[in-house]
C-alpha cells in the first residue's frame, strides 16, 4: 500500500477549509492531520504533526503565510509548503521562492490542480503558478541588473544613501543612520544625481523603480 500523504490545511475561511478537506478526503492517499484557522495554529500544527505538506493561505490572521513559511524554514522543519492565494504580488512570489516554497496555487484554479500540486510537491517537484513565477523572476533579474549597474557607478556610501532614499527616508534620518552630517548626505545626493543623470529626488525614485530596486 502506498504511504499516505499527511497534510495540514490552513485558511481563515471556514468554507475554504472544509472544501479543501472534502476534496482531499475524496482522493486516495491523503490523511488530514489538522485544519487551522490562522498562521500561529498552522505553525503549531506543523511542529506537532510534522506533516508531509502544509497547504497555507497567504493572507491569514496572527501570522501571514509568508511569515509561517519563513518560520518553517528557519526552524528547519521538514514539511514542504504549498501556498494558496487569491492573488500573489511579485514581492510575495519572490520571497516565497527565496524561502524554498514547494508550490503556489491560485484559488481561481480548478480544485483538481491543488491535488496535482500536492502530489508533485510531495514527490519533490516544484509547482509554481507560471504567470506569477515569471513576473517574480523578471523582477529578480531587473533588480540584479540594476544593482550591478549602480554598483559600477556609485561608491559604497552613495549606494547606501540611494537605498535609504528609495525606502522613503529624508536627509536627516539618513544622516542619523549613517552617522554623518546632513550636509554630507546632500553632497552624496548631488553626486548620485550627476552620476545617474537625474535632476531631483522624484526622478531618482522613478529611476530606482525602473531598475526594480523598489
Amino acid at each position: 500500500m502506498t504511504d499516505l500523504i499527511r497534510v495540514v490545511l490552513a485558511d481563515d475561511h471556514p468554507l475554504m477549509l472544509k472544501a479543501m478537506d472534502d476534496l482531499l478526503r475524496a482522493e486516495a492517499g491523503f490523511k488530514i492531520e489538522a485544519q487551522c484557522p490562522d498562521g500561529e495554529a498552522a505553525l503549531d500544527a506543523v511542529r506537532k504533526y510534522a506533516p508531509d505538506i502544509l497547504v497555507l493561505d497567504v493572507r491569514m490572521p496572527r501570522r501571514d503565510g509568508i511569515s509561517v513559511l519563513r518560520a518553517v524554514r528557519s526552524e528547519a522543519l521538514p514539511t514542504r509548503v504549498v501556498l494558496l492565494a487569491a492573488s500573489l504580488d511579485d514581492e510575495q512570489m519572490l520571497e516565497a521562492t527565496r524561502l524554498g516554497v514547494g508550490g503556489v496555487v491560485l484559488k481561481e484554479m480548478a480544485p483538481r490542480l491543488l491535488v496535482q500540486c500536492i502530489r508533485k510537491v510531495h514527490a519533490g517537484e516544484p509547482w509554481l503558478e507560471r504567470r506569477a513565477a515569471a513576473r517574480a523572476f523578471e523582477l529578480l533579474l531587473r533588480r540584479e541588473a540594476g544593482a550591478r549597474e549602480i554598483g559600477s557607478v556609485l561608491t559604497t556610501r552613495e549606494t547606501d544613501v540611494l537605498r535609504m532614499i528609495a525606502s522613503g527616508l529624508r536627509n536627516k534620518p539618513i544622516a542619523e543612520r549613517l552617522n554623518i552630517s546632513e550636509g554630507t548626505v546632500k553632497t552624496h545626493l548631488h553626486s548620485i544625481y550627476e552620476k545617474l543623470g537625474v535632476r531631483s529626488r522624484s526622478e531618482l525614485i522613478i529611476y530606482c523603480r525602473e531598475k526594480g530596486l523598489i
